[in-house]
């Protein structure tokens, strides 16, 4: 097929909801990743929290949406996708505006009602709401919107590029506001955003089409289906162990913005730093796609949190802007060595008619990673940086995290390994 008619198989063969839902998707996630890069210097510096306190409540923003995206399907669907997104966005952009206006004198009542900390955490926990929405709703929109299923895996690849480049554009967003006005405006800027994307809904959004569907799964029967998954003990374990890959991982949101800050240079740019993985992301999938094709699922899983956690030595061993570039590259490398084959290996491992309740459950590492990753980064920034005045120990611990993950996979896959489920196969 040649590029013209490949463009012209694009052009017609959406119906308008998949650009209206996968563009609103893009500056949702420019929002999510702006206001995550500046979060946890936010908490630390503008807000006066004590280190562990900071990245713990950067965790758990960052652990919750995770946490919530296994429900999020069912009530999108419930909802219908164009009230699940403009709910969703209302959400987000109330959240976002509150969270940067913490300071505000308007706010005075509510700071002096409860205490700070608890004020924070309420509406770090709103966001999630509506980004488990938002997830699904895109998801579900892209595969009903398509007119056949040639297009549909093209659908799927056009939102995961609008994912990253709005992944990528929310720290360069952060970082001009930042810079050039302030960073409790990074937070009205997200919130602008996102509250433009409630009334790109409303104005553009129709619901699309559910002909050929199965019936959507009722609550009840999710909830039954997620008591089959937990009673699943080896599939459990594996999800556990795999957890530790995201505690290295998010590692970059919650500890490197501080220890760049406060013990490599104070002047570095450290949302510029976190457009890194979502670039190399943009440039290299396909490439790193196509290298480790013949790799056995689980061993690229293996081998790509390997890659991660070494990333990491080459800032312990050289601390700078430059080495800590290089660490996110190479951390971007193992991401896109195992982030693929993580989701065809629990997709083979489903069994009939659960596929979109273990692929909720496949979520859960993520979430998990940073719950912990938040206390984790907090007590090494703490005990490394302040306390033994010895900062780059923390990154040969965030390696010992990986590398101890990587080899309870390996044991895992030597050992435990369920069998693919035969349908799924």
């Amino acid at each position: 097929m040649s590029i013209a008619q490949r463009w012209q198989e694009i052009r017609t063969g959406f119906d308008r909801p998949f650009w209206v839902a996968n563009i609103s998707e893009l500056f949702e996630r420019l929002s999510y990743y702006a206001v995550l890069a500046v979060l946890a210097r936010y908490l630390y510096e503008n807000l006066q929290f004590p280190v562990e306190k900071a990245t713990s409540l950067t965790g758990l923003f960052g652990g919750l949406v995770w946490f919530l995206a296994a429900f999020g399907g069912t009530i999108a669907d419930r909802l219908g996708f164009r009230r699940a997104l403009s709910l969703a966005y209302l959400i987000l952009s109330c959240a976002y505006f509150l969270l940067g206006s913490l300071a505000a004198h308007w706010l005075a009542p509510l700071r002096q009602a409860m205490p700070l900390g608890v004020l924070i955490t309420l509406l770090l926990m709103l966001p999630a709401l509506g980004i488990a929405l938002v997830k699904p709703s895109v998801v579900g929109t892209t595969a009903r919107a398509a007119k056949n299923d040639n297009v549909r895996s093209i659908g799927y690849s056009i939102y995961y590029t609008l994912v990253n480049i709005g992944g990528a554009a929310g720290p360069y967003v952060a970082s001009w506001v930042h810079e050039h006005v302030s960073v409790s405006n990074v937070f009205r800027v997200a919130a602008l955003s996102v509250f433009l994307m409630f009334f790109a809904v409303i104005l553009l959004f129709r619901e699309p089409s559910r002909s050929g569907e199965a019936q959507t799964a009722s609550l009840g029967q999710a909830a039954r289906n997620f008591a089959t998954v937990v009673a699943n003990p080896r599939f459990m374990l594996f999800l556990l162990i795999f957890s530790g890959y995201w505690i290295v991982f998010w590692q970059e949101f919650i500890s490197l913005p501080l220890y760049i800050h406060n013990y490599v240079n104070s002047g570095a740019n450290t949302e510029l730093l976190l457009m890194t993985d979502p670039l190399a992301v943009i440039a290299l999938q396909i490439v790193v796609s196509y290298l480790t094709r013949k790799l056995p699922a689980f061993r690229a899983i293996t081998l790509g949190t390997l890659i991660s956690g070494l990333a990491w030595i080459l800032l312990a061993l050289h601390p700078s802007v430059g080495m800590a570039i290089a660490a996110l590259f190479t951390v971007a490398l193992g991401e896109m060595t195992q982030s693929p084959r993580y989701y065809e290996y629990i997709s083979r491992l489903a069994p009939p008619g659960q596929q979109g309740t273990y692929m909720g459950f496949a979520f859960l590492p993520i979430g998990i990673g940073a719950f912990l990753g938040g206390p984790f980064g907090g007590a090494l920034i703490h005990y490394f940086g302040q306390t033994k005045h010895q900062p780059s120990y923390i990154w040969w611990a965030v390696t010992a995290v990986g590398l101890f993950t990587a080899l309870l996979l390996w044991i895992y896959d030597r050992t435990l390994k369920p069998v693919a489920s035969k349908s799924a196969a």
